[in-house]
C-alpha cells in the first residue's frame, strides 16, 4: 500500500487554479440520467447532449467534464485542451500522476475519509485506487481495481492537422465500486436523488518529458487551499438526477 502524508502529493505545485479561473461557481454537479447502452454512449455523441457541462483551468489548457448515469453505471468525460499532450507510462496503475492526467475522486459516503480516485492519461493509462485517511495521514491503495472499468481516448485535431486536444471517456460499473470500504453504508446503484461528493481535476506539465516540472499547471474544479487535490473538505454534492432530502452544501 502506497503512504502518503498530507502536502506531498506532488513535489512541485508551480500553479494551483482558484476561483478566478473557474467556469463555474455551482457547489453541485447533477448527473443527468440516460437509457442510452454502455457502448453508445461511448461510442456516440448523442447521449451527451443532454449532459451538463462544467469548465475550469486556464484558458490554454481548459478541461471540461460531463457525467451521466444509468442502472449499469456511472459515465465520465474531460474533453482536455492541449497543443501537445505528451506520455511515456503505459501500464496499468502506473504514476501517471508525474505526467499528464485527467482525475475525479468519488467520495460515496460523503465522509470524506474513504474514496475512489481515477486518473486517465493522454495514451488511455488508467491508475485507480482507494484512498482512506487516518487523521493527516492518507494511504493509497493501488491494489485497489473498479472492475469492469472501461476508459477510451481520442485525440482531437483543428482542420490543419493541428493538435486540439484530447477526450477520454470511462464506464464505471456500480459493482466495480462495491469494493470500496465506504460502499458497506451506501446503497448501490445510486436512486435519483443520491448525493454522493467528488472533484474532478488535471494536470498538465507543458515542457513534455524534457523537463515536466517546469510551469506545471495542477487545475481543480473545486479549488483547493493547499498543495494537493486530496482536500476532501472541499469536495462538492455530485447529485444523481431527481428529487433528495439532502441539502446542497458549500464547499469549506
Amino acid at each position: 500500500m502506497l503512504k502518503i502524508t498530507r502536502g506531498v502529493y506532488v513535489l512541485c505545485f508551480v500553479c494551483f487554479m482558484s476561483d478566478n479561473h473557474m467556469q463555474s461557481q455551482d457547489v453541485e454537479y447533477v448527473v443527468v440520467r440516460t437509457d442510452a447502452s454502455p457502448q453508445e454512449v461511448v461510442d456516440n455523441e448523442s447521449p451527451w447532449w443532454e449532459a451538463r457541462r462544467i469548465k475550469w483551468g486556464p484558458a490554454a489548457y481548459e478541461t471540461e467534464f460531463r457525467a451521466l448515469w444509468s442502472d449499469q453505471g456511472l459515465y465520465v468525460r474531460f474533453e482536455s485542451t492541449d497543443p501537445n499532450p505528451w506520455f511515456t507510462m503505459i501500464e496499468h496503475d502506473d504514476p501517471i500522476w508525474n505526467e499528464e492526467v485527467v482525475e475525479i475522486f468519488i467520495d460515496l459516503d460523503r465522509s470524506g475519509t474513504n474514496y475512489a480516485e481515477i486518473e486517465i492519461s493522454p495514451a488511455n493509462v488508467v491508475t485507480d485506487l482507494s484512498i482512506m485517511w487516518e487523521g493527516d495521514d492518507r494511504e493509497g491503495d493501488l491494489s485497489w481495481d473498479l472492475e469492469g472499468l472501461e476508459s477510451h481516448v481520442r485525440l482531437n485535431r483543428y482542420r490543419d492537422g493541428s493538435t486540439a486536444g484530447w477526450t477520454a471517456v470511462a464506464f464505471l460499473p456500480w459493482p466495480g465500486f462495491a469494493s470500496l470500504p465506504s460502499a458497506t453504508t451506501t446503497t448501490l446503484p445510486p436512486t435519483a436523488g443520491t448525493h454522493w461528493r467528488f472533484n474532478v481535476f488535471r494536470i498538465k506539465r507543458p515542457w513534455g518529458e524534457s523537463d515536466p516540472s517546469r510551469d506545471v499547471v495542477f487545475a481543480a474544479w473545486s479549488p483547493v487551499t493547499g498543495e494537493s487535490f486530496h482536500e476532501p473538505t472541499v469536495f462538492r454534492e455530485l447529485v444523481f438526477e431527481g428529487n433528495s432530502e439532502l441539502p446542497s452544501q458549500e464547499p469549506d
